[in-house]
């Protein structure tokens, strides 16, 4: 395996890891602190994102292209230039957010809490968003040392540091929690101020990190350093606007699923109170933006994967003026999406309440906001996987365009839907701006390589058929076990329905797949000898 190979798969393996573990932890953080608390926790976290997101502004994906870019024809030392310039940069950009997110953590909060009846007051609400805020002194800095790395093709800390992030914040946050909740039994906000710190303990040990790697690596660095040939004019200046061109739409990309979190986060409340139901409002918010939605976006972590990889292949298809290898990678990537995309999220809306019950708790009303909510997933990975196309054709610019027209929309829909269907309207606000998103994506895209596609068309019929005899099985197996084991009354009675249901539905899936050969054609005939494995062929 080339360097290069093993690289990429450190890091691809890393990030995997590290997504995994940060929809893991939600199952005991949630059973620690209970069902009216962890709203609390989502309160702070989705402003932090997007602040984070403003604080990086795509900074290290930029650099990482520009210290290659400079590496490559041996200007070692335009690299270290902009690495302490960049450095720099960072520090005072994570700072200038931190203060800004504690003045706004008030205004915020005042936005949110809307009524004394529900759970958490503003101050509560406020007070954890400071606490958040302290990571984004820290994650930055971090995340632009990161991109230095790559720019040499060095994967390892960026993974590894990623990693140890994600393991120590949560190992510090079920630690904090669980003291504060179980053995002294003390108050929530407490528990909760503690767990969103651990953003920055984590940051903390991901520094750390890239700090021995640094040490490992600077004398190679060095080394090429003092061969630099120094011969490129290069400007920090000019460096800086393009690397705000190309971040710009990058930042919208990674923060499109909060900016709709933040719309229902911002106008539910107020929405459930014009309707007399603020009791249940945080509740109900809490269901919508933090355990069905840590469910619902499993399957779109495919769609994420696959829209990294995108990028390179359109770019370099559509700049060789290959038209034909790009209208191929293109159709398939919409196959792929709903080949796998689909039956995931109908399965999980079919077993809603066994899902429900088994990761959080017993709740009718929980159980329906998933089974409503899942199928929205289709329309998230489809915003990223356009959106990587737009980006793989240079025309990021749409990318902004698109996803503030989605959000404005789900702001003018969303207050007026939730006081007609509650939860439902918030989901359905959701679900119509991105579709509106992804309709503006799509329609440039056509423009664009005059692009359309009657085997997408066909072949996505013949996946909704598929998914459809898949779902029938389920359904059938389904009534077959509550006829057998009565209802669904306890954690193992939901552990062993939704383990045979999706073991049946999975089953069946692929066997239809192989033998109709669509699993062949969309994954290639290497699948073929693992299915034979299991007798699918």
């Amino acid at each position: 395996m080339s360097s290069l190979m093993k690289g990429t798969a450190i890091l691809t393996i890393g990030m995997f890891l590290s997504k995994v573990l940060g929809l893991i932890y939600v199952f005991p953080f949630y059973a620690i602190v209970g069902e009216e608390n962890v709203i609390l926790y989502q309160y702070a976290y989705i402003p932090y994102t997007i602040m984070l997101s403003v604080a990086i502004s795509g900074a290290p994906v930029a650099v990482s292209k520009f210290v290659a870019k400079y590496n490559t024809i041996g200007d070692y030392e335009a690299g270290r230039k902009l690495l302490k310039s960049g450095l720099l940069t960072m520090i005072i950009t994570g700072f200038l957010t931190f203060l800004l997110l504690n003045l706004l953590a008030s205004p915020i909060a005042e936005i949110v809490i809307r009524s004394e009846e529900q759970v958490f007051t503003v101050e509560q609400v406020a007070s954890v968003i400071r606490w958040v805020s302290f990571a984004l002194i820290v994650v930055p800095f971090m995340s632009l040392w990161r991109g230095f790395f790559q720019g040499y093709g060095i994967m390892e800390p960026t993974a590894y540091s990623q990693l140890v992030e994600q393991i120590v914040r949560i190992l510090f946050l079920l630690c904090a929690s669980f003291i504060v909740m179980i053995l002294l039994k003390g108050k929530a906000e407490t528990a909760i101020a503690l767990s969103v710190f651990a953003a920055f303990i984590g940051a903390i040990g991901g520094l750390f990190v890239l700090f021995y790697y640094w040490k490992k690596y600077r004398p190679q660095m060095n080394e090429l350093r003092s061969q630099s040939s120094r011969n490129s004019d290069i400007k920090l200046t000019e460096i800086y606007m393009e690397v705000i061109r190309y971040s710009i739409p990058m930042i919208f990309v990674g923060i499109a699923n909060p900016l709709f979190q933040l719309v229902d986060m911002l106008t539910f409340n107020n929405a459930m109170k014009n309707i007399g139901m603020s009791e249940v409002s945080d509740l109900y918010l809490s269901m919508i933006n933090f355990t069905t939605h840590k469910v619902v976006i499993i399957p779109v972590m495919l769609a994420t994967s696959l829209s990294l990889a995108l990028v390179p292949t359109i770019a370099k298809y559509f700049n060789s003026g290959e038209f034909q290898l790009l209208k191929g990678a293109m159709d398939k990537s919409y196959q792929i999406l709903f080949f796998i995309t689909l039956p995931a999220v109908i399965g999980i809306a079919l077993l809603s309440h066994e899902i429900y019950f088994l990761l959080y708790a017993q709740s009718e009303m929980g159980a329906k906001v998933l089974a409503h909510y899942a199928p929205v997933a289709i329309l998230f990975a489809l915003f990223q996987v356009t959106s990587a196309l737009l980006q793989g054709i240079d025309f990021q610019k749409w990318i902004v365009f698109s996803l503030l027209t989605g959000i404005l929309i789900k702001l003018v829909l969303n207050t007026p839907l939730i006081e007609a269907m509650q939860a439902d309207g918030a989901i359905l606000s959701t679900a119509i701006g991105y579709s509106v998103s992804i309709a503006i994506n799509i329609i440039v895209l056509k423009k664009v390589l005059n692009y359309q596609s009657k085997i997408v068309l066909r072949r996505t019929f013949l996946i909704v058929i598929l998914t459809a005899v898949m779902a029938a099985c389920v359904l059938l197996t389904h009534k077959g076990l509550v006829w057998l084991f009565g209802p669904v009354d306890s954690k193992l009675t939901s552990l062993i329905v939704v383990s045979i249901c999706v073991a049946i539905g999975v089953y069946v899936y692929a066997f239809i797949s192989f033998k109709t050969g669509l699993a062949q054609k969309l994954l290639g005939e290497r699948i073929s000898r693992i299915a034979g494995k299991f007798g699918l062929k």
